[in-house]
């Protein structure tokens, strides 16, 4: 399967449309997405392809890419920069909040994994 547009919250006036790639892997995750100015029917060009880590951490044949948490931190820095600026809003802050519990969850999680000796495997 190639290009698939996904579903997004926005449906109106999109810079972009957002395309998954590929296949799932293990767990049901995709690992390969596509984002096209949404002017480019085409779905030739991306103007951005994002990579997921596709296999456990160590395992040195595992292809090294992209974390969930690492575009939410990316998104966290840039709403702390409006914040901080002329572009502060409630809405940016709720989002703030969120992505931030987002991160917090998701940190519980591999804390967890790492407690238990499982942190980079398929292990449940």
């Amino acid at each position: 399967m190639e290009n698939q547009k996904l579903s997004t919250i926005q449906k109106r006036n999109n810079l972009n449309v957002v395309c998954r790639d590929g296949e799932p892997g293990p767990g049901g995750a995709y690992h390969d997405y596509n984002i096209f100015e949404a002017r480019d029917t085409t779905f030739n060009h991306p103007t951005t392809r994002i990579l997921f880590q596709k296999g456990p951490r160590s395992d040195p044949k595992a292809r090294h890419g992209v974390l969930d948490g690492d575009l939410l931190e990316i998104v966290r820095d840039r709403l702390k920069a409006f914040q901080q600026g002329e572009f502060a809003t409630r809405e940016n802050a709720c989002a703030l909040t969120h992505i931030e519990e987002a991160l917090m969850w998701m940190n519980k999680r591999a804390e967890d994994r790492a407690e238990r000796s499982v942190l980079g495997t398929y292990e449940k």
